[in-house]
């Protein structure tokens, strides 16, 4: 517990909490959004191509958006460790925040399934818009895990409201 309160108590995490300046809470806390934005933005287009809509539309050129989803992840995970650092023992004592960070993973890991997988597969050029059904489900997947995250990542500024609620 003594790093979770050398972490709190550090100079940066202290201006990010405390700080009047736009450039503390106000700003970790909109980058939070713009690359959460960025990342599930982008893979719902994604998601939803695979899926069938825009079925004229090849497969191939999306390959080009992934490096795009990785910016705006780096975005939201660098704002995300600051404003951890911010309130460390309150997140750590929030089951929510336990359930949002493995719903993250699960989220990523479904990324890389499907660059690798449906982009990453020789066939796709030969059948430009036809979907591979792991390509389907993946996208599924990708949707049902990013909205689950972003729901959960929200019900974690109310832990006491969800604690009483289910009984967590």
């Amino acid at each position: 517990m003594e790093l979770i309160e050398q972490i709190q108590s550090s100079a940066f995490a202290t201006f990010v909490r405390e700080s009047p300046s736009l450039f503390g809470y106000t700003l970790m806390l909109s980058l939070h959004a713009i690359g959460l934005s960025i990342v599930v933005g982008v893979n719902i287009v994604v998601a939803l191509r695979l899926l069938g809509v825009s079925s004229d539309m090849p497969l191939r050129p999306l390959i080009k958006l992934f490096p795009l989803m990785y910016i705006g992840f780096w975005i939201n995970a660098l704002s995300g460790i600051a404003l951890f650092a911010a309130n460390a023992s309150g997140m750590l004592g929030n089951v929510l925040f336990f359930v949002k960070l493995g719903l993250i993973a699960c989220a990523v890991i479904v990324l890389r399934l499907i660059r690798n997988r449906v982009f990453g597969d020789a066939s796709l050029d030969a059948n430009h818009n036809v979907v591979p059904q792991i390509g389907r489900r993946l996208a599924v997947l990708s949707l049902i895990f990013w909205c689950s995250a972003i729901i959960v990542g929200r019900m974690t500024a109310y832990p006491y409201f969800i604690e009483a609620w289910f009984g967590i």
